[in-house]
């Protein structure tokens, strides 16, 4: 597939426009939906056990502390978004606001996060299918869901929004089937403290404990970030991704408060069965067999709903990366003439979780939290860099929204740093220094500036493309993208 035009020939122009560039189809209910599938609202169980007794019982309190310091990144990731609407996410920010080397391993640490996340989602499939099929090895039911997910991801971004309508609506069924049984369960004991889930239990005392706490939650919030992702997918990117990301991280925080609170009050204890699998004796107490099983379902569903999404996202990434000439562009840097999605990028991701098979679940959650929390800090860094110093924007409110709200957002990133093991720094490190070894490759010994895309000729596509929908006899000519940018 050709990326070049041919001047003075617009219907070429119009060809190459349709053929090159992503749809925007998505509007904010459906990047929402996006946001919230890939987050997994049931995910508030994945560490429930642990965080529970690491806090004494108030999970819902240290919730509550994460969401606060989520919602800073959030609304600089919200920022950025507005200022460059287009695909990458904070690579497309750190390339812009400090240039292609470090957008470039900006890029590269958060795909720790997103090239690694639909794993996660692949091993918790195969270990609760294999535990309810015993007979069925568990790598079949991770081979079998990534190829679903790869299809669904090749047809198109409109088949993932379809799929997530119907994935959030069994969580929703749940959750509001929990809710339901965990108030009639609380009602007929007729001795709840309703303040309990935030004083504790007494078996573990201070707020140092809640901030320990605060810091394994925060893999709650992987994801809103994902929203970002789709920018050159969304209708009005500037106003509908921001407003989606936003939304996204509010609601997933009040949705985690709220469960984590009822199952408190359901199941007043940390004295669980397995501490892992502590999801089941709140189910247990709240109602019984049937919500247990109807719990491990919904749960398949949303790990489903997250490898989807993540793989969507993870895919235009490396899309954005190709696209730049930092990947090699004939492999990643071209769209599907059929289905216009990154098919190869969706095919080398499909690939790698393949590994799902193997790998161990705590190496994988490591190197997500580091990738993440790299990205978060340079998003953070970014909207001071781009509004505060460049754009001059210092007076009155400015100083607030431009510079000590994101620095509050990056102090607060950097603190979530401490809860990091030793391992996972080793992992992080090692995974920067291959990094740098190809951006040592792509630039010939650091010979050449790092390749950049230009956003103003993403822009004249745009244009292209409105023009060519209104009247493709008179739609412009689209530049084509040598250049290098130093």
């Amino acid at each position: 597939m050709s990326q070049t035009t041919v001047a003075g020939t617009p219907g070429h122009a119009a060809s190459a426009t349709e053929g090159t560039h992503l749809r925007r189809v998505l509007g904010v209910p459906s990047l929402v939906l996006f946001g919230l599938v890939y987050m997994v609202p049931l995910t508030v169980f994945t560490t429930y056990g642990i965080v529970t007794q690491l806090t004494g019982g108030r999970v819902p309190l240290a919730y509550a502390i994460t969401l606060v310091a989520m919602f800073f990144t959030a609304r600089s990731y919200a920022r950025m978004a507005a200022a460059y609407p287009y695909a990458g996410s904070a690579y497309v920010y750190a390339q812009r606001s400090f240039g292609p080397g470090v957008g470039f391993l900006a890029g590269w640490s958060l795909m720790l996060d997103y090239l690694f996340l639909p794993m996660i989602n692949y091993l918790v499939i195969g270990i609760y299918l294999n535990a309810a099929f015993p007979a069925v090895p568990q790598w079949v039911f991770i081979v079998a869901t990534i190829a679903l997910v790869t299809v669904l991801n090749v047809v198109g971004i409109l088949s993932v929004a379809r799929a997530n309508f119907v994935i959030i609506a069994v969580q929703t069924l749940f959750i509001a089937a929990f809710i339901v049984l965990s108030l009639v369960s609380i009602g007929g004991t007729g001795q709840v403290d309703p303040v309990a889930p935030f004083t504790g239990d007494g078996t573990v005392e201070g707020t140092g404990v809640l901030f320990a706490g605060a810091a394994v939650l925060c893999l709650s919030f992987l994801g809103f970030d994902a929203v970002s992702t789709l920018a050159e997918e969304a209708k009005d990117a500037t106003r509908s991704v921001p407003r989606a990301i936003m939304i996204t991280t509010i609601a997933a925080g009040v949705i985690f408060i709220l469960l984590s609170y009822l199952s408190q009050l359901a199941f007043p204890s940390n004295a669980f069965t397995d501490v892992d699998s502590a999801a089941l004796d709140v189910m247990g107490a709240a109602g019984g067999q049937f919500l247990a099983i109807f719990f491990t379902a919904a749960y398949i569903a949303g790990a489903t709903g997250s490898a989807l999404t993540s793989q969507a996202s993870v895919a235009r990434i490396l899309y954005a990366m190709g696209r730049d000439r930092v990947l090699p562009r004939a492999v990643f840097g071209r769209l599907s003439e059929r289905f216009r999605t990154p098919v190869v990028a969706i095919l080398v991701v499909s690939a790698i979780s393949l590994f799902a098979v193997v790998i161990d679940l705590g190496l994988l959650v490591e190197m997500i939290s580091f990738g993440a929390l790299i990205a978060f800090s340079v998003v953070n860094l970014t909207v001071v860099k781009h509004y505060f110093i460049d754009r001059r924007e210092r007076s009155g409110a400015a100083v607030v929204n431009n510079l000590v709200l994101p620095l509050i957002g990056f102090g607060l990133t950097v603190w979530l740093w401490t809860s990091l093991s030793g391992r996972t720094f080793v992992v992080g490190l090692i995974w920067l220094a291959l990094g740098l070894v190809l951006l040592g490759i792509v630039t010939r010994g650091f010979r050449r500036p790092v390749p950049m895309l230009d956003l103003r000729e993403e822009a004249a596509i745009d244009e292209g493309s409105a023009d060519a929908a209104a009247d493709p006899a008179t739609a412009p000519a689209v530049p084509t993208r040598e250049r290098a940018q130093g």
